[in-house]
């Protein structure tokens, strides 16, 4: 029988990419501490222009100066990254995402910009964004050992919700003791961080043909996703889990027709998917040497959808936070898993367009899903538009496994 120190760690996430790989160590921490600075940004922006303008139009529009730019260069980026270094652009990327965020630190210094110009900077940071994310998507497979992909994948899926736990409750100290510029500086510091973790990177052109110019190299990208099943499966559980079922729109109405509309409950609604899939990713060890990412992705996705029509049913907020944190669980589960399957099915010389194509359908299906929410719940109640997201996502995903078998089957050792 194995110690209980031995078993634990099987159960805890796999650190072995930590402990073994300078390297892998370096854009850890450098990817961590960005993805501080950016949910902090991200506070910090929607505060700067509501308080410049007390307006829930401009307000929207930040989130549209943020995906806009990531769906339209995200595409011909990844073409681009296909062609070239990917370290070198990304380092590139980099320094233009910290200059978006000394021009965002000046103008909260000296005041006097249009919310106009404010968005314009967001929008040049999200276009840097959309180049810098493709370029970052093919590191972990070219750094860690291929068995070890997806326990690099678990750790920056942990980063990432630490930091959007730990950030904006960080902005929001910030803001009421030193005010935006200074928020927006912590963030360009961060981004040193990032190019201080590439840096010692080789150089990291693709391996194969590189990418063609333009449309052709767009084309191409997505001519390879329409034609490999297993990817192209995994992208679409993705939308399904997002477009159908997002609930984060929902939230202040259920918070108001479920729980008396208390700010503590709704606090604790934003913040339960996150702790999920935290705690989830956390002990993941089990789920990332079971090398079936397939069957997992679909598990995860399916435990989502479940657990957000449960979440709809029910009437008290304990349970309905249980529920919310089981989502979060699967959903976590889930993207590790899509993103393991992106990483070890693309070949490398596609790997930018790929990887700009999923980053463009993480960021525009919670979008669209949120809208999709809004509508039904405007024409019939939060809790209709819970049960009936939440059971179509589940439909979906079955209907996925159901037709494309070798999702099922996929492992990270074919």
């Amino acid at each position: 029988m194995p110690p209980p120190r031995t078993r634990l760690g099987r159960v805890l996430i796999d650190v072995r990419p930590l402990r073994g790989s300078a390297v892998f160590r370096r854009l850890w921490i450098g990817r961590t501490a960005s993805g501080l600075g950016r949910f902090m940004t991200v506070v910090t922006v929607m505060y700067q222009v509501w308080d410049m303008t007390h307006s829930p139009v401009w307000s929207g529009a930040v989130g549209l100066a943020q995906a806009v730019p990531l769906v339209g260069v995200g595409l011909f980026a990844g073409a681009w990254v296909d062609r070239g270094d990917r370290r070198r652009i990304y380092l590139s990327a980099t320094v233009g995402q910290a200059v978006c965020s000394v021009l965002l630190a000046v103008q909260g210094f000296t005041g006097g910009v249009p919310v106009a110009g404010v968005l314009v900077l967001v929008a040049g940071q999200a276009s840097f964004g959309a180049v810098s994310g493709p370029a970052a998507g093919v590191f972990v497979r070219r750094v860690l050992p291929k068995e070890q992909v997806p326990a690099g994948l678990a750790l920056n899926q942990v980063s990432g919700q630490a930091t959007m736990l730990l950030g904006p409750a960080l902005a929001g100290v910030l803001l009421g003791w030193l005010g935006v510029a200074v928020c927006y500086l912590v963030d360009a510091l961060a981004f040193a961080f990032s190019f201080y973790g590439a840096h010692g990177l080789p150089a990291l052109p693709p391996e194969g043909e590189p990418s063609r110019v333009g449309w052709h190299g767009v084309v191409d990208g997505l001519r390879f996703l329409a034609g490999h099943r297993v990817v192209r499966g995994a992208l679409i559980t993705d939308l399904a889990a997002t477009v159908l079922a997002m609930p984060v729109s929902l939230f202040p109405l259920v918070n108001t027709e479920r729980f008396d509309g208390s700010p503590r409950t709704l606090g604790l609604l934003l913040s339960s998917l996150a702790a999920g899939g935290l705690v989830a990713t956390a002990f993941s060890g089990p789920v990332t040497r079971l090398a079936r990412p397939g069957l997992v992705m679909l598990c995860g996705a399916g435990a989502w959808g479940v657990a957000l029509a449960c979440f709809g049913l029910t009437t008290s907020p304990w349970a309905g936070l249980a529920l919310l944190a089981v989502a979060g669980a699967g959903d976590s589960l889930s993207v590790v898993s899509r993103t393991t399957i992106v990483q070890t099915r693309t070949p490398d010389a596609l790997l930018g367009r790929v990887t700009a194509a999923e980053l463009t359908v993480g960021q525009a299906g919670p979008h669209l899903g949120n809208l999709r929410a809004g509508l039904v719940a405007g024409s019939t109640s939060g809790a209709t538009a819970l049960i009936t997201g939440g059971l179509l996502c589940t439909l979906a995903i079955a209907y996925v496994a159901m037709v494309t078998p070798e999702l099922r089957g996929s492992t990270t050792r074919e």
